[in-house]
């Protein structure tokens, strides 16, 4: 086939387009420009010495290598709806509505333009198949496991993706870069969200919305003022540190008013909820009902639970009460290694 890889300039996705040439296939190389910062650099997973590196791995692969523009696209379907979330006192995850609109939605459409049959990356997770049907499965590494953030990839999507490393640890795939003398082996991985600097997320949002600053109370469940805080937006359920409270007794953000600017802080025991409600969800094989275990973030353990579907989505009820279910965030679901279902949590349940 022929295969428009994704090359960010990392270790993952330079193996990845070394092992689809292992494989017999024909590779067109391309690189994500997502993100100009204020100072004009290119940032986002890509920087301009990312892009230079995923160059310099095509031209050892000798395959032909392109740099695509989606800066205005990542802003309007990924940066603007993620600061939206903030000020509407959730917790987004770019990342999910990256791969679903960026990574592969644009991509999927460039490579039909490129006259490539699939699209291939370097994320750790697999595709498997069952019949006819094709399932987005975990990968092999259960460290570096990225099914999470991809599991809005359709049925259809998963006949035209490729996850050459997913059935590799990260240690096999930096022992197989050192092999082919490739200059990033060793090189780290990206930790940060892409388009934020050094400043965090709070910076982040208060730099481009003023307003984001606008101090107000932090208070307990009953209501009590305990603190103050600089700005509501920015803060998470679950956050324990920056909370604007005096020592003692351990406390969480519980909740975030952005309409009164106002912060609820709790115990942890405040912080468990026996389930929670999710919308906008997909499933990429049909809807599910019955057990399944679902993962709140991104490197959370997956807890068990009973799925019933919701109009347009579906309800969770914990086997366990869970800390921080999170408005915003992804609830994912799977059945052992195979992610069946997965949308965006609207609300924690008592």
């Amino acid at each position: 086939m022929r295969v428009l890889v994704a090359m960010s300039g990392g270790v993952d996705s330079s193996v990845a387009a070394a092992l689809a040439l292992e494989a017999g296939h024909e590779v067109v190389g391309a690189t994500l420009k997502q993100w100009v910062g204020p100072d004009g650099a290119m940032g986002g997973c890509c920087t301009v010495g990312d892009a230079e590196d995923a160059r310099r791995v095509a031209a050892v692969l000798d395959v032909p290598h392109y740099v695509l523009d989606y800066v205005e696209e990542f802003r309007r379907v990924v940066v603007e709806p993620f600061a939206a979330g903030y000020l509407a006192g959730t917790t987004p995850n770019p990342c999910v509505e990256c791969n679903r609109r960026v990574r592969f939605g644009a991509l999927l459409e460039q490579a039909a333009a490129l006259g490539c049959d699939a699209v291939a990356t370097g994320h750790h997770a697999r595709v498997g198949r069952d019949g006819a049907r094709r399932h987005l499965l975990r990968g092999a590494d259960r460290a570096k496991d990225q099914s999470y953030v991809l599991f809005r990839l359709s049925a259809s999507d998963l006949d035209r993706v490729m996850f050459p490393v997913g059935a590799m640890t990260k240690a096999e795939v930096r022992d197989h870069a050192a092999r082919l003398g490739l200059r990033v082996a060793a090189k780290p991985d990206s930790q940060d969200l892409c388009f934020v600097a050094s400043g965090g997320v709070r910076e982040f949002l208060r730099g481009r919305f003023p307003e984001a600053a606008r101090p107000g109370p932090v208070v307990d469940g009953d209501g009590v003022e305990v603190g103050r805080h600089d700005g509501a937006v920015g803060f998470t359920v679950g956050q324990r540190k920056g909370l604007g409270v005096a020592a003692g007794e351990r406390r969480y953000v519980v909740e975030v008013r952005p309409d009164t600017g106002t912060v609820v802080v709790g115990d942890r025991a405040a912080l468990m909820a026996g389930g929670c409600r999710v919308e906008d969800a997909s499933f990429p094989n049909g809807p599910i009902a019955g057990r399944a275990e679902v993962q709140l973030r991104y490197r959370s353990a997956a807890a068990p639970g009973v799925v019933r579907t919701d109009d347009g989505g579906f309800v969770v009820r914990f086997d366990e009460p869970q800390a921080a279910v999170a408005p915003g965030q992804a609830a994912v679901l799977y059945r052992g290694e195979r992610v069946v279902g997965g949308g965006t949590i609207a609300e924690a349940l008592e």
